[in-house]
């Protein structure tokens, strides 16, 4: 079925549909990870975007069994698809890989998300770094979508679990504010012997007992999260570990008193290098984000541990004094890299 990629500014790019054969209106983004899109699709923090990979063989190795299985011990990072529509350059429509369950098509069509073969990804993503996020819609039997701008909405409150659950472990307990936490953040606190109590975005830590915090990855602009920051800025007075993962990162920014500013077309891929303030080290590491903290506005009593080698923007932040830090990458990264993994273990070390 022929359908066009259609950006605000007027550029459209001709293909063919696979997946849910629907139109879809979103933001545009681009993903340069080579490999990990049943994780990407199913990432929370793409929620209400359309994203086109950059890297040109798409399907090839089909998806495991989503949904069908508990995705804390499988190859997904939620249990469902969250971007609106998919981008490709050549869809595999034949696949091949002993996890596989099912072609990529089939399972995007089950999810009710539109693909689109046969576009010039090269393409998109230079007019995306030439002129920043787009807004940009799917169109299929000429049935255009209103263009949607999705920040205009509180986001982590639809990819927010609605109440508390527990995955018991060891005898520490961690809190884990769901912003759309991926799974794999879960995962990585119980392969730590960590018992985790998951918490809606706006939950009152001070109605639970803990050991300490972690503020979980999600979606859109942070300053709609108001109750999560004030929440946060209450548990600072306290000396329990708070750690902040991405849109965690910028909450905490947030209630520390630092200011967030959206990026022209953001960070989104498996290979953004990152430098550690005073080491110099540099980690390899994933990112999804499209705000970052201002470096200039942190505190006094914070200050910057890591910045994205490519642009120099604020990657990282900790208090000079008390045992709270955070990162704008994912040190939980699902298929990887693992670089930053380390980060879990000092968590564990400070509770």
């Amino acid at each position: 079925m022929e359908a066009y990629l259609e950006l605000v500014d007027g550029t459209k790019y001709h293909g063919q549909v696979f997946g849910h054969p629907a139109a879809a209106a979103g933001d545009l983004v681009f993903n340069t990870g080579m490999t990990g899109y049943p994780e990407t699709f199913t990432d929370p923090s793409y929620t209400g975007q359309i994203v086109v990979l950059t890297y040109p063989l798409i399907g090839n190795y089909g998806v495991p069994a989503i949904g069908l299985h508990d995705n804390l011990s499988f190859g997904a990072e939620s249990d469902r698809a969250h971007v609106r529509g998919v981008v490709v350059a050549d869809y595999s429509a034949q696949f091949s890989h002993w996890e596989a369950n099912q072609s990529l098509g089939k399972w995007l069509a089950e999810q009710q998300v539109v693909g689109l073969t046969g576009i010039d990804t090269r393409a998109v993503t230079k007019r995306l770094r030439d002129h920043g996020t787009l807004a940009a819609r799917i169109v299929v039997n000429d049935c255009p979508p209103e263009f949607e701008n999705p920040d205009a909405t509180n986001l982590v409150a639809r990819v927010s679990i609605d109440h508390p659950t527990e995955y018991p472990a060891g005898p520490k307990r961690v809190l884990l504010i769901d912003c759309g936490c991926k799974s794999n953040i879960i995962r990585s606190l119980l392969n730590r012997n960590v018992t985790v109590l998951r918490v809606p975005w706006d939950f009152d830590p001070r109605h639970e007992s803990y050991d300490g915090i972690l503020v979980s990855n999600g979606p859109g602009d942070p300053t709609v999260c108001q109750a999560t920051i004030d929440h946060l800025r209450t548990a600072m007075n306290d000396q329990k570990p708070i750690f902040g993962i991405c849109l965690g990162h910028q909450l905490m920014a947030l209630a520390a008193g630092a200011s967030t500013y959206k990026l022209k077309f953001g960070h989104r891929g498996q290979n953004q290098p990152c430098i550690e303030v005073g080491s110099h080290r540099c980690l390899i590491t994933a990112k999804n984000h499209g705000y970052v903290v201002d470096e200039t506005s942190i505190p006094a009593d914070w200050e910057s541990s890591y910045f994205n080698a490519n642009d120099s923007t604020n990657a990282g932040i900790r208090h000079k004094h008390k045992p709270f830090f955070s990162v704008q990458f994912h040190p939980e990264a699902f298929p990887g890299p693992c670089d930053s993994g380390f980060l879990f273990d000092r968590f564990v070390e400070l509770l």
